[in-house]
């Protein structure tokens, strides 16, 4: 787990590498080559995961194949690879799986990204066919950026702020991005960044650049999701396979030469996590958990059930509100960009814990609730689903079981029917009347972005479609990535092995909200595994803070100076008065709480630590 960076024809020095220090506090390589398009650099920060030993310093070359690397991640079935690859005539000289990655790539070309299970992006410089290679995991787990110069010059790297180390790069805002963020709450939802001129390698893409000095770069997609529905199994032998795949996700995610740890909620996905875990472990498995004096979202009872069934070390910390207004510009700083809630905050909490206990590899749980229908709005979209095809039995057998379990009302439940069976254009309009549409704090004439929400009752396969490739998974992703290497710690995700979100992508809607539960596959899956109290569990808590609390109490005073930032370094973005009003009524408890008004100061703390200008 690391940090890179690759650049050709630009006059970049150490201090590209360096300003991601963070992400590989254990060693830094540089190097410069000379290549028809200008001098070729290669850097690298590292975190020593697999093979401790200087043998698997970075950047790395392969003998007899003209390969040199960057590379950041990890190729957890490196050891399978590794044996294949060695019955072809490899011979390696570390146990590392940057050297089986080069091996893959000389053996079967680009080909290779299909063979691995794994995170990573990396920058291979082929100087044979004098080209370099840039490819990202399926799913975007591990970041990659690129920007080309205005003279053909191009630079891959792992964080945005790198690019700000090169003379010439100038910080300005991509207006559209933007706009998506400010009014939708969303961003790496594309291949555009929120500043003007920087892309990213989404999730499952690669990349080519022939080193002719044109700086021309040819993306391409290399892995897509199957289509939602193209399985079916019965409930029991889906359940059964998603077991063993989780099962062996985990087994593959413990594979490290340095202590392996995991966050831990309370909830479904982490305790699930850590149950698997501590069964393969010979020793406690240090647990990392946010807590609260809050009883509305503290989940220390069902965080204790699982600490208390298996061996483990627990740790908790209690993020602060009063300690988040001292480190906004430092967490702005490190997510190369605003956030969405402080629950990002919390998050840099339990990484710093992590690190602090000596463990710098720790498992979690994101992806899950995209895969499996675990948010609650997935409750709508199946319940239209049932209603548009006629499946009315099996309809009022769901919404009963919701009332049941979840409380819902019947007047509710109808509304959200009723326009289910509207027309596109009658939801649309609906929509309008609602007030959902340009917000009032952000001028008329700021240019409107590229997402397009999804109506509630959208089908279901959609909306998870939609949860992991755009508007919930990327930024959860984004979030994990900098929060962890913030701290020197490598962050797995045994939810996204390919193999599993394949499963339970390809049963689509099938075994995913049953009875009114939603997760059914995990729960009956983890049967055996899981204590009771915590796969019965109904309450949806997700990883919150009390950020009501904190804004109005603690970080008033932040919020009240942030909005009057954001109106005085954007006056063409925001309607400044209109934009106080809705700050004023929100501290007072006149409006009701939104995320809105945080994404307004974690922005305002962006521009002006990053020097952003419009």
């Amino acid at each position: 787990m690391c940090g890179i960076w690759a650049s050709v024809g630009i006059d970049a020095t150490t201090a590209a590498i360096q300003a991601v220090a963070h992400r590989g506090p254990d060693g830094q390589g540089w190097e410069s080559h000379d290549s028809p398009a200008g001098p070729l650099l290669l850097g690298h920060r590292r975190l020593s995961i697999l093979d401790l030993s200087a043998a698997g310093a970075q950047p790395m070359g392969l003998p007899g194949h003209d390969l040199r690397i960057v590379y950041n991640g990890e190729i957890y079935n490196h050891v399978e690879l590794r044996d294949e690859l060695e019955s072809k005539g490899h011979r390696f000289v570390t146990r590392t799986d940057t050297e089986v990655l080069l091996a893959a790539y000389a053996e079967w070309g680009e080909a290779c990204l299909d063979r691995m299970n794994g995170m990573f992006a990396f920058v291979l410089w082929d100087r044979r066919r004098n080209r370099l290679f840039a490819a990202r995991d399926r799913f975007g787990v591990k970041p990659l950026y690129w920007w080309r110069t205005e003279t053909g010059g191009v630079a891959f790297a792992s964080e945005i702020k790198q690019f700000a180390t090169v003379a010439g790069f100038e910080a300005r805002l991509e207006r559209s991005a933007t706009y998506d963020f400010l009014a939708w709450g969303v961003f790496d939802h594309s291949a555009a960044t929120l500043l003007a001129g920087v892309r990213q390698l989404r999730g499952g893409e690669c990349a080519g650049l022939t080193l002719d000095g044109r700086g021309q770069i040819e993306v391409r997609r290399w892995y897509a999701l199957p289509r939602p529905g193209s399985l079916t199994m019965p409930a029991s032998q889906a359940a059964e396979t998603f077991r063993h795949l989780l099962d062996d996700s985990v087994r593959l995610r413990l594979r490290s030469d340095v202590p392996v740890g995991s966050c831990l909620s309370g909830g479904l996905d982490s305790s699930a996590i850590v149950c698997l875990a501590t069964r393969r472990l010979q020793q406690p498995m240090v647990t990392v958990s946010a807590c609260y004096d809050d009883d509305a979202i503290d989940e220390r009872h069902f965080i204790d059930i699982v600490n208390a069934a298996r061996p483990t070390r627990p740790v908790h910390v209690f993020p602060d509100g009063a300690d988040l207004s001292t480190l906004l510009d430092t967490l702005v700083h490190h997510q190369d960009g605003p956030f969405g809630s402080t629950s990002v905050f919390a998050q840099w909490c339990v990484f710093q814990a992590a690190r602090a206990q000596g463990v710098p590899v720790m498992l979690d749980g994101q992806g899950a609730d995209e895969q499996l229908a675990g948010y609650h709005p997935a409750f709508t979209a199946y319940h239209a689903d049932l209603l548009r095809t006629a499946r009315l039995s099996l309809l009022m057998r769901e919404l009963a079981a919701q009332r049941r379990r979840h409380g819902t009302g019947r007047i509710w439940q109808a509304a959200v029917l009723g326009r289910a069976l509207l027309p596109q254009v009658g939801r649309q309009a609906l929509r309008r009347l609602r007030g959902i549409h340009r917000p009032a704090w952000l001028h008329a004439d700021f240019a409107a972005g590229h997402h397009v929400p999804l109506p509630a009752t959208a089908d279901l396969d959609t909306l998870m479609t939609s949860q992991m490739q755009e508007t919930s998974l990327p930024m959860l992703l984004h979030y994990e990535d900098r929060n962890s290497m913030a701290h020197g710690v490598e962050s797995r995700l045994p939810f996204l092995d390919y193999r599993l979100v394949e499963l339970t992508v390809g049963l689509g809607s099938r075994h995913k909200i049953v009875d009114g539960e939603t997760k059914w596959i995990l729960r009956h899956a983890m049967e055996a595994i899981l204590p009771p109290e915590i796969r019965h569990r109904q309450d949806k808590v997700g990883f919150a803070t009390p950020e009501r609390r904190w804004l109005a109490g603690p970080a008033r005073d932040l919020v009240r100076d942030s909005v009057a930032q954001a109106t005085l370094r954007f006056p063409e973005f925001f309607n400044g008065p209109a934009l106080q009003s809705i700050a004023s009524d929100v501290l007072e408890g006149v409006r009701p709480f939104d995320f809105t008004l945080w994404r307004i100061v974690s922005f305002a703390a962006w521009g002006r630590v990053a020097g952003i200008s419009p």
